[in-house]
């Protein structure tokens, strides 16, 4: 605890961090608002399904409340990380600001309908945040792993992360809400993702060391 507040008094005077915790949240609204966009703009010229090598070979679960929980709880566990380590936070920010609007490039290029088994989702909140043929690639499945990569480090927070990315990845399978080729790509997209935001993002990544 005295190292947390250690942290908050030496980044929380620091004019560089505080401006680039701002900005972090800046481009995170930013990034919001093309998701929106982007998937609208899929679900909208939606293409028809397409045969999965998983999915046409097993039966749809109702794991809705699964997913809608798990979500939550993976929002709550990662606005904790930022609590209890505020240095890391306009990296982790603006990290999953980076992988929100390359999602949004990628969905925008590619109208693939849903499969037409799949679950629907019943939350108001999450109903806001995915689209239906918002699906390449799964951010379910990539945020966690993101997460992962950050904290690649810190053995409990890597391997809570890593759990999160592949219980979302079967979820999302058994219940049909993506294709195969969403969840397995996620991890090589992500991981591509921390690499480009380590680079363009150095300066926040060192608050980290």
């Amino acid at each position: 605890m005295e190292q947390i507040k250690a942290q908050y008094k030496s980044h929380f005077t620091n004019k560089e961090f505080l401006m680039s915790l701002l900005f972090s949240f800046f481009i995170f609204g930013l990034a919001l608002v093309a998701n929106f966009y982007a998937g609208t703009y899929a679900t909208k010229i939606a293409s028809n399904s397409v045969t999965d090598i998983i999915l046409s070979n097993i039966r749809a679960y109702d794991l809705d409340g699964v997913f809608v929980y798990g979500s939550f709880v993976f929002f709550i566990f990662g606005l904790f990380l930022c609590i209890i380590k505020p240095r890391q936070t306009p990296f982790i920010i603006k990290s999953v600001a980076l992988f929100i609007v390359i999602r949004a490039i990628f969905i925008t290029l590619t109208h693939i309908g849903p499969f037409p088994s799949q679950i629907t989702i019943n939350s108001d909140i999450l109903s806001k945040l995915t689209f239906g043929a918002d699906l390449f690639f799964s951010g379910h499945t990539g945020l966690p792993f993101l997460l992962a990569l950050i904290f690649w480090e810190e053995k409990i927070i890597r391997y809570i992360s890593l759990f999160f990315s592949l219980s979302f990845a079967v979820v999302v399978l058994l219940s049909h809400m993506h294709y195969t080729i969403d969840v397995l790509s996620a991890f090589f997209i992500t991981y591509g993702i921390y690499h480009i935001a380590s680079f363009i993002f150095h300066k926040d990544k060192a608050w980290d060391l």
